[in-house]
């Protein structure tokens, strides 16, 4: 049996950041991973391939912006994109990707497991593996498994016809039509992709509106912009029952099956391919958590508190696997403060200051208070708007549709939030997330001189339409 400091399961960002930080303060450390390759679901299956993806689409005939797809060199090659040639591009990275997490544990002197862990008791963990089986004990142990696509019992799934996101990138060919099933991040970023493909594209989705989470405004932008790019919207409306059913002769389908969705309502819609993206699983089935005294929520979540630790004091658990807000980067911090409360290394993470990345086409991005919780909280604010094609940057990258708020406190003129719709919203947003951080004012936005042209300079627009409202109260 082989003793560690730190024994780490899962290799995800949640996984990796754990891993390295204790190793950075001398701890001998394993990690277990599953896979035949570390990087868990964000490397391999989730947030890697899907941005990848999407770069792949927007690189598409030389177009800079196709999220309002008009531009004929872009629409030429998006008619004749394929799965291979797109996956061609996403592989690429991800093998990348994958290489450089193998170093930074090489060089950290961390040992990878590949094989599947579980508790034989509350310092123990067995790992049956492609070489054999190994035990390993471990002073702390930290959950990172992350999450799977939730897949409803009684759906067909066939990897493809009726798929979850895991399965999309091994597609042999683009469907001519999709449903997607889900609103949230996923279901509507991979929507905005197939739309922009030319795939014919329906996204059902049981709440009124798209990203409950974000900005009303930006959310609804979002959806305008959607149905220009052709997606039809089913908003409101659950499903309550999905088949496979033989295509009709004659009728017009890359496959001999439809998918079928059967509403609530008594609608029937049916497409040649159904992508499920209604929520998401943790990986804890087979960790065995009765024997180090866990358990996990129905849907297999783990209860930590504040720094990430389980109700037994050795044993964390970060990422996906704790539930909200499930993205990487916070996965990436909460398995650094992890690895720092557990060794007593003081550590902090700014929890209001969180940016939240959706890269749908156009992609979004937002930091700090939306309208909606300003309002529920009676805090007095204006907002502050700078659309892009007020600015030269957005001119000249062709993209009409871009938009920044900004929104600041009446009186003390703070920054309270800051949502961007548009290109590189998620590179954008942290110029507003530094300010936030360190308690500017508006007032640092009209005074600031950035680069001309650049897309920056929507600070200093927002912070003038909003200061000139202010002086109107």
């Amino acid at each position: 049996m082989r003793r560690f400091d730190l024994c780490v399961v899962g290799s995800g960002p949640a996984g990796q950041k754990g891993a390295i930080q204790a190793a950075k303060l001398g701890k001998s450390v394993c990690v277990i991973e599953s896979r035949d390759v570390v990087g868990g679901c964000a490397i391999n299956t989730g947030t890697i391939p899907s941005k990848a993806l999407r770069e792949a689409i927007l690189n598409l005939g030389d177009c800079p912006v196709p999220a309002a797809p008009t531009n004929a060199n872009f629409l030429a090659a998006a008619r004749g994109a394929t799965m291979a040639n797109l996956w061609s591009s996403c592989d690429r990275v991800i093998r990348a990707e994958i290489e450089l997490v193998r170093g930074h544990f090489a060089s950290n002197g961390i040992r990878v497991f590949h094989g599947t862990g579980r508790f034989t008791g509350p310092n123990t963990l067995h790992i049956e593996g492609p070489s054999g089986h190994e035990t390993v004990e471990a002073d702390h142990i930290l959950l990172a498994v992350g999450t799977s696509p939730a897949r409803l019992p009684g759906v067909p799934f066939n990897q493809e016809d009726i798929i979850t996101s895991d399965e999309i990138l091994q597609l042999r060919a683009l469907p001519r039509s999709m449903m997607v099933v889900g609103g949230g991040v996923i279901g509507t970023e991979y929507a905005s992709m197939l739309a922009a493909l030319g795939v014919k594209t329906t996204l059902i989705e049981g709440r009124n509106r798209l990203l409950d989470f974000v900005d009303t405004e930006i959310a609804e932008a979002l959806q305008y912009h959607l149905r220009q790019a052709g997606v039809t919207l089913r908003m409101g409306e659950k499903v309550v029952r999905i088949n496979l059913i033989e295509a009709p002769e004659g009728a017009q389908s890359t496959n001999k099956v439809f998918a079928e969705a059967v509403l609530e309502s008594g609608k029937t819609l049916r497409a040649d391919c159904l992508l499920y993206c209604a929520g998401r699983q943790g990986n804890t089935d087979s960790l065995n958590l009765a024997a180090a005294g866990l358990s996990a929520d129905p849907r297999g979540r783990i209860k930590v508190d504040e720094h990430f630790r389980t109700s037994v004091p050795h044993i964390y658990a970060a990422g996906d696997v704790v539930g909200f807000p499930a993205l990487a980067s916070t996965s990436m911090e909460q398995g650094r403060l992890a690895a720092c409360h557990m060794f007593d290394h003081r550590a902090e993470m700014l929890e209001r200051l969180l940016p939240y990345g959706i890269y749908s086409v156009p992609e979004i991005s937002m930091v700090g208070w939306t309208e909606e919780q300003l309002t529920a909280e009676s805090i007095p604010f204006e907002a502050g708007v700078a659309y892009y094609r007020e600015i030269a940057r957005g001119q000249l990258l062709g993209d009409e549709i871009g938009m920044l708020k900004m929104l600041i406190h009446q009186e003390s003129h703070a920054i309270l939030g800051v949502h961007i719709i548009g290109t590189n919203a998620t590179e954008l947003v942290h110029i507003g997330q530094c300010a936030m951080a360190f308690k500017a004012t508006v007032e640092y936005f009209i005074n600031a001189v950035f680069n001309y042209p650049t897309l920056a300079e929507c600070y200093k627009v927002a912070a003038l339409n909003g200061l000139n409202k202010l002086r109107n109260v």
